[in-house]
């Protein structure tokens, strides 16, 4: 019985391991994934609305985005930016953009979710702030507000 439990222990490990391995990778895609394999980057989308929130986080920033239009009830949008780092380094901070901001977005559509973009332009009327990615790197056209 023993010899036969060992057995089994030993062709399931393999197997078990492939298994965890295959679902972890499955994970990380997930978490660090294509921008070309999520988003339609031959069609833009303008999209006018109001921070609700800004999250300044690892590995990408995301804009949460309140829009109304007439006649329709109130949509939430989910907007992706570069990674972190690089807009540390034209000077974005996590300050830059406060709920309440009003903004206007262009960006590639998500291509298996409604109300998402990934960014390549936003403007703030109010102060002249402008951001834009040129091909994988963002830069600042206008800083805005201090």
């Amino acid at each position: 019985m023993t010899v036969r439990i060992r057995a089994l222990f030993t062709v399931a490990r393999p197997s078990a391991l492939l298994a965890c391995g295959l679902l972890l990778e499955a994970f990380t895609a997930e978490a660090h994934h294509s921008i070309s394999g999520m988003y339609d980057s031959r069609r833009d989308i303008r999209v006018e609305g109001v921070v609700t929130q800004f999250e300044f986080i690892n590995p990408h920033a995301f804009i949460t985005l309140e829009v109304r239009e007439t006649g329709r009830a109130p949509q939430q949008w989910r907007v992706e930016l570069d990674d972190r780092g690089e807009l540390s380094d034209i000077g974005m901070t996590a300050k830059t953009l406060q709920p309440g901001d009003q903004v206007i977005v262009v960006g590639s559509p998500a291509r298996r979710e409604a109300n998402r973009l990934y960014l390549a332009r936003l403007d703030r009327p109010a102060d002249g702030y402008s951001f834009e990615q040129v091909g994988g790197r963002p830069r600042l056209r206008s800083r805005g507000r201090p």
